[in-house]
């Protein structure tokens, strides 16, 4: 990055007003891409009945999905070195928004499953390396923290004012076409596929036309070697618990996208107050991942971990076990409070890379690696709830995947308090030989 502090005042000022703007259309991305993927999140029932397909089989594309996901993520490193973040993050944002076009027309077998194939190489290979490679550039040193926190709780906050547009239209149309499910689905469908599409225009406008190359001039001059770097990479022990830490909070955040189906099932709620309350939930993200971001900077981010791992398990465990009989009010608290302790950890958990000493010149690589792991929940989640769903009723179906979950966030507490050790463990060494 260029040395802004260098630079004269009023050249500064203009060069970071460039650089914030900038940062928001990557911001603007990250948050309008993935709720169309995900948009069983809000809409699972509605879905289901309009394309009349089981949970199990939803459940199957979204663990396909995955899969493309999973064999995106070195790639789509690979593919972000190549090209620049304006050109893939373009690419992605106008091939995701016509997908969903695609996907408003209510196809079935191959067509659907076509839609979803795409969506997984837009949003994955052509956007997820891209997009953070973009934001990495456009931070300076001292600005790393922020930009990334900003963008996850930034993401969240568009997502939930995307979600709460969506909401209302889909009640509004609803009612206006006579419960018309199908036709207030499609309007919900095109509002977010005209949003990535009109995202990937800006972006293409606005956004730098350079292409990196004053990154790419301190391109790793192991590149060349990238089985020696991952065999490096291997041997730091640090490296497998943020991994593993990351795959738990992962599995954390991804039981929220159930709870619109199973406060309707298990409590009786409607459709819309289903939707109403996940969407409050949504609005938590840019509180939780912007605060996690300051209280791990102050009281030390492995410490914050452990406590957002124990917090989050005890409230999904209370889900799990509230009445059918306890109020709205009570289950939107408990909701709230799942929501806004999984985002602090989703804002927090990519901070705690720096524990593990990676030099700069392998960190693109170890986020590969980290990816690779830590978010197979992708492919495994939907077919362990699969499972559950056909032998047991929709309900218990819930409270057992909802309880390994929880299990999970255990076992992220445990290996938060492990790194924590060895991270102090190395800082004494250091302390030694330096005395």
């Amino acid at each position: 990055m260029t040395d802004h502090a260098a630079l004269p005042p009023a050249i500064a000022n203009k060069s970071n007003r460039k650089r914030y703007f900038q940062f928001s259309l990557m911001l603007l991305a990250a948050g309008s891409i993935y709720p169309l993927l995900y948009l069983r999140q809000n809409f699972e029932t509605p879905i289901l009945e309009v394309f009349d397909i089981t949970s199990s089989e939803l459940g199957n594309f979204y663990s396909m999905l995955g899969v493309v996901f999973f064999l995106c993520y070195l790639p789509s490193g690979w593919l972000a070195d190549k090209f620049s973040p304006r050109l893939l993050v373009t690419v992605s944002m106008a091939g995701t928004g016509l997908l969903g076009l695609l996907f408003a027309t209510i196809p079935s077998g191959v067509m659907l499953t076509m839609v979803f194939l795409g969506w997984g190489l837009t949003s994955g290979l052509t956007f997820w390396s891209a997009m953070l490679k973009g934001v990495k550039m456009l931070a300076k040193k001292d600005e790393q923290g922020r930009f990334f926190g900003i963008l996850d709780g930034g993401r969240g906050l568009i997502e939930a004012i995307l979600a709460t547009i969506a909401i209302s239209l889909f009640a509004y149309y609803l009612n206006d076409q006579q419960d018309n499910t199908t036709e207030a689905l499609k309007v919900v469908v095109y509002m977010y596929s005209f949003t990535c599409l009109v995202i990937a225009a800006l972006t293409f406008i606005f956004f730098t036309r350079h292409d990196g190359s004053e990154i790419r001039a301190k391109k790793i001059k192991t590149s060349g070697n990238v089985l020696a770097d991952l065999k490096h990479l291997a041997s730091i022990p640090a490296l497998w618990l943020v991994a593993l830490i990351i795959l738990c909070g992962y599995q954390l955040f991804w039981a929220t996208y159930s709870f619109s189906a199973y406060v309707q099932e298990g409590y009786g709620v409607t459709a819309v107050a289903a939707g109403a309350i996940t969407v409050a939930k949504l609005w938590m993200r840019p509180i939780g991942g912007i605060t996690a971001g300051f209280l791990g900077d102050r009281f030390g981010k492995t410490n914050v971990l452990a406590l957002l791992f124990l917090g989050a398990t005890a409230f999904l465990a209370t889900l799990i076990l509230m009445p059918t009989s306890v109020g709205t009010v009570a289950l939107l608290a408990v909701v709230l409070m799942i929501g806004v302790l999984t985002y602090a950890l989703r804002g927090l958990y990519w901070a705690i890379l720096d524990d593990c000493d990676i030099s700069i010149e392998v960190a693109g690589l170890a986020i590969g690696v980290i990816s690779l792991l830590a978010y197979t929940p992708d492919i495994f989640l939907p077919q362990i709830y699969g499972f559950l769903s056909a032998r047991f009723e929709a309900v218990t179906a819930y409270q057992l995947y909802f309880g390994y979950i929880a299990c999970m966030g255990i076992v992220g507490m445990l290996a938060s308090l492990k790194l924590k050790a060895i991270t102090a463990r190395k800082e004494q060494q250091l302390q030694h030989q330096q005395a």
